[in-house]
């Protein structure tokens, strides 16, 4: 049975990294064609690794933002990572050294759901899960991102494509499992229609930044919920 569960947890990692690495071929272009060139496109992959944070980052330069509201955006997004290593600290304790480093590098949204989808008492199940994600994401995305990276200077502009929707879709994707109660979408919705608003006025991704705060504003003094296993 043990055997089994691990061998779950594998095919589904799998399953995931070769969807997830997709997205990046999208990610590729699109930086290329925010001015971005090769080297930084994968620079982005290999040391931010988080693919929402790097389509907001890529999507304020391309709207003409400076690039601090780049890295304000792209970092307010990626914060959620670290509080996913809370709940993945019991599963995967004791690490030390090299092993806890690349563990936070691949704490992403994929590695966290693909473990804590696994039995709950079956340890060796959630971490390899997570690994089997984490790493399979790590290797596919950057690899299908070189990939976007050089054909985006020959496809011409993105939205031909359709590529240039990868980034709400991706930011969609994220949202939608979280809006199951009422106040999650009068918070989502509020934040959206903030965020619509201020888009002729401010900056290009001030409006991100600005609607976030909303969130910030609705959860403050909130009772804390289980999240479940």
């Amino acid at each position: 049975m043990p055997r089994a569960a691990l061998a779950t947890a594998r095919q589904e990692a799998i399953s995931v990294a070769l969807a997830t690495s997709a997205y990046a071929l999208s990610f590729g272009a699109l930086s290329v064609a925010a001015g971005l060139d090769v080297w930084q496109t994968l620079a982005l992959s290999l040391l931010v690794f988080s693919g929402g944070s790097q389509f907001a980052f890529v999507g304020v330069i391309g709207a003409g933002g400076g690039a601090a509201a780049a890295i304000a955006t792209s970092t307010f997004l990626g914060l959620r990572n670290g509080f996913y290593g809370i709940g993945l600290a019991q599963i995967l304790r004791p690490m030390r050294g090299w092993r806890r480093a690349w563990a936070a590098q691949v704490t992403i949204d994929e590695s966290t759901a693909v473990a804590l989808a696994q039995p709950h008492e079956d340890l060796p199940a959630r971490r390899a899960g997570f690994w089997w994600t984490g790493v399979g994401v790590f290797l596919g995305w950057n690899a299908v991102t070189l990939v976007g990276a050089l054909l985006g200077s020959r496809i011409g502009d993105p939205s031909d494509w359709g590529l240039d929707a990868a980034a709400a879709a991706a930011f969609l994707a994220l949202v939608w499992p979280r809006l199951g109660s009422r106040r999650a979408r009068a918070v989502a919705g509020a934040a959206a229609l903030i965020a619509l608003a201020l888009t002729p006025v401010a900056p290009a991704g001030v409006p991100v930044l600005v609607a976030a705060l909303v969130a910030v504003v609705a959860g403050w003094g909130q009772p804390r919920e289980a999240v479940p296993e």
